[in-house]
């Protein structure tokens, strides 16, 4: 019950609360210099469009650098990059991880040499006043920002419900949470600090994945509040098939868990010292996934009509109204008019690859399961 709760709580507030923006049309003091960190493992098959994409900035181009931190990538696509105004970090390591990346970026970059540290992913495509809005953030007096991160395309039915995950996420844990005077949670792109403060944040990391949620924590600690952006667009490559969808679910699960276990009692000893935006940030990851959450209530209330126990279908029946009416409302009304009926039926599919994907935890754990971009399938189902 206290996961419906929360999550209706957020989804309710969410509809009452302000986001952080500052008008696009109002002046900055000044043009902060901003460096994009897109950290790319394999990604030559997205990354010339994407590069080309986001130097189309409504921001002074003597302020702003790409910086491409290539892993593995093939010579010809390092090639095509270094005839582009941006700067190419190649790494290479014996186990790949998006933090080794970022934190090789960050230990390369010079003293002072930036005001703004912002994480693109490979695929992103920042909306051309994306940087402005982050730099008027920071003259409000913002260190750590979320931008409004969505979809870059519906092209098939898992790509939709993504999608609609996605932003679900932003009402509830952005939105929902600003509204009630919390920090908007991270997201893992579309992301912009302090420098320092990102810094010491990611040489604190101590899991292989998840690294958006460690950084989220460490700065709450430190008293470091995040806002959300929600005019601040950038675009994002939804998963498309099924596959990729359950291996992308593996390892964001096995993330939660692991955090969890790591993180609990340190987000025990902030609530007793009084920073709920530290203990919130853990709290958050008890919550079971939504689609998983959705499954259980669903076939808890089903048993309990089937077998005629009363107590059970109807406590369980409340619930789980009471989370579909969280999700819908979460769900804005562009993505509702995408779905269609052969959509629908794709949802039962996505339910069981998210409960097969609890057994794969273990290998997650252990190892970098990398989320291929740039492929589409024939099948407008995504199967």
């Amino acid at each position: 019950m206290a996961n419906v709760l929360y999550l209706c709580g957020n989804a309710v507030a969410g509809w009452f609360g302000d986001s952080d923006d500052v008008p696009a049309q109002q002046k900055p003091s000044l043009y902060r210099k901003i460096v994009v960190l897109i950290p790319a493992y394999k990604e030559d098959k997205v990354i010339l469009d994407s590069v080309a994409a986001n130097l189309n900035q409504q921001y002074p181009a003597d302020r702003f650098d790409l910086l491409v931190i290539a892993d593995s990538f093939k010579p010809e696509t390092l090639q095509t990059l270094r005839t582009q105004p941006v700067r190419v970090l190649e790494v290479s390591f014996e186990q790949s991880t998006v933090q080794k990346s970022i934190n090789a970026a960050l230990a390369s970059l010079g003293e002072n040499e930036y005001d703004i540290v912002v994480i693109s992913d490979a695929d992103n495509h920042m909306a051309p006043d994306f940087l402005h809005r982050v730099n008027l953030a920071f003259d409000a007096g913002w260190r750590a920002v979320q931008g409004h991160r969505v979809a870059k395309n519906t092209n098939t039915s898992v790509a939709i419900f993504d999608a609609m995950n996605e932003e679900v996420s932003n009402h509830i844990y952005r939105m929902g949470q600003r509204a009630l005077g919390l920090s908007a949670q991270l997201i893992g792109s579309g992301m912009a600090f302090e420098p320092e403060a990102m810094k010491r944040g990611m040489s604190q990391l101590k899991t292989m994945g998840g690294y958006d949620k460690e950084l989220e924590i460490s700065l709450l600690s430190e008293g470091i509040h995040i806002g959300y952006l929600e005019d601040a667009y950038i675009y994002d490559e939804k998963v498309q098939n099924l596959e990729v969808f359950e291996r992308q679910r593996t390892r964001w699960i096995a993330a939660q868990v692991h955090f969890v276990k790591t993180y609990f009692s340190l987000g025990m000893r902030e609530l007793f010292r009084g920073n709920y935006h530290a203990a919130n940030a853990v709290l958050k990851f008890l919550i079971i996934p939504r689609t998983l959450l959705l499954a259980l209530l669903f076939t808890s209330c089903l048993l309990g009509i089937v077998t005629g126990f009363k107590p059970l279908w109807s406590w369980t029946g409340w619930m789980l109204g009471v989370l579909v009416f969280a999700m819908v409302i979460s769900i804005p009304g562009y993505l509702w008019k995408k779905l269609s009926i052969q959509d629908l039926a794709t949802f039962p599919k996505l339910v069981f690859r998210m409960i097969r994907s609890l057994l794969k935890l273990k290998t997650a754990g252990k190892s970098f399961l990398h989320t291929p971009h740039g492929e589409t399938k024939p099948d407008a189902t995504g199967q």
